[in-house]
């Protein structure tokens, strides 16, 4: 029984990597903005599916709201208020994008297969249980929210006040071109 589910782990763990892959492909190969970022939504759903894998749920969870649900919908929001529908790139610039896309996903399904077959260096190996351990004795949220909270809290902060400034800036400028290329004004 072991045995079989080492087999079910590692078939999905290999699936939704290769999965994430392909999305990650599918997304710098899209011309439309709009497809690129659902490609992109389907990248970070296996990427939380892989966490989940790797016995870090709460990641996993996290990975989903914030840049599967929050991030991708500011993004879509942006991109649609900008009215991006069609990309614009030449046929050059585009088959010189794919080629390099298929380049470097090449590198990385190479570097996958290396690092399967390579021992893990000992000085960043973890103890077998040392994240079982922190979970018995503080939680799952806990090690991720005292350092976020307590260290990181003023880049928590700045970037919160970042991805609003962003979204503010995107109305400014959809605003200006509207403006700009006879689009509907005030009907004064």
């Amino acid at each position: 029984m072991p045995q079989y589910t080492n087999f079910l782990y590692s078939f999905h763990f290999y699936l939704f990597g290769l999965i994430a892959i392909a999305s990650a492909l599918a997304f710098v190969t899209r011309k439309s903005p709009v497809a690129a970022a659902l490609w992109l939504v389907n990248t970070m759903f296996c990427l939380a599916a892989l966490f989940v894998l790797l016995d870090a749920p709460f990641v996993g969870i996290i990975q989903i709201l914030v840049y599967a649900g929050a991030i991708m919908v500011v993004f879509l929001f942006v991109i649609m208020l900008l009215n991006l529908g069609q990309g614009a790139v030449t046929d050059a610039r585009g088959w010189l994008a794919r080629l390099a896309a298929a380049g470097i996903g090449l590198a990385l399904i190479a570097q996958l297969a290396a690092t399967r077959h390579s021992e893990p260096v000992s000085a960043i190996a973890f103890a077998p249980d040392s994240l079982a351990i922190l979970q018995k004795s503080q939680g799952a949220v806990s090690p991720v929210a005292a350092p976020l909270f307590n260290q990181y809290l003023l880049a928590f902060e700045v970037t919160s006040v970042l991805l609003l400034v962003a979204i503010v800036g995107a109305v400014v400028i959809g605003r200006r071109r509207g403006e700009f290329l006879g689009g509907p004004r005030d009907a004064h």
